[in-house]
């Protein structure tokens, strides 16, 4: 099973503030643990929502409005992308992380991936994929 480890931003990363160098050792090392283990499928940071946009629907209507959004515990930081036999197996994982260490305020969120088995057979034929996208993809 596919599980997507959702990180949700601080004050202090929507300030585009860096992480130290032993921190950024730390995660590297979370990194090779994972990919060692054979699990880590993806993973990547975001920069600060100033640097982002929201499109907002509403009555069919389409705003497009540019960040920095002010709801930072709405924000996401970063994403794991893994495959492990369990949600119990996701959460160790994601307990793992050294951005949770410390002195920070975040929490995080662990999310199945559908895998086009979950769906009903007439939804998962209109997923086709086009030849140039990896068969994992």
């Amino acid at each position: 099973m596919r599980f997507m480890i959702i990180r949700s931003s601080d004050k202090s990363m929507e300030a585009g503030e860096l992480p130290s160098q032993e921190l950024m050792a730390a995660v590297g090392s979370y990194y090779d643990e994972m990919r060692h283990a054979g699990v880590l499928l993806a993973r990547d940071w975001l920069q600060p929502s100033n640097k982002g946009a929201r499109i907002m629907v509403a009555g069919g209507k389409r705003t497009v409005v540019d960040g920095p959004f002010t709801e930072v515990k709405e924000l996401i930081a970063g994403f794991v992308l893994i495959e492990v036999p369990s949600l119990e197996d996701a959460v160790e994982w994601a307990q793992r992380c050294p951005t949770l260490a410390g002195d920070c305020d975040t929490r995080m969120e662990i999310r199945q991936v559908y895998e086009v088995t979950d769906l009903p057979q007439d939804l998962a034929s209109a997923l086709k994929r086009p030849s140039t996208i990896p068969s994992n993809l």
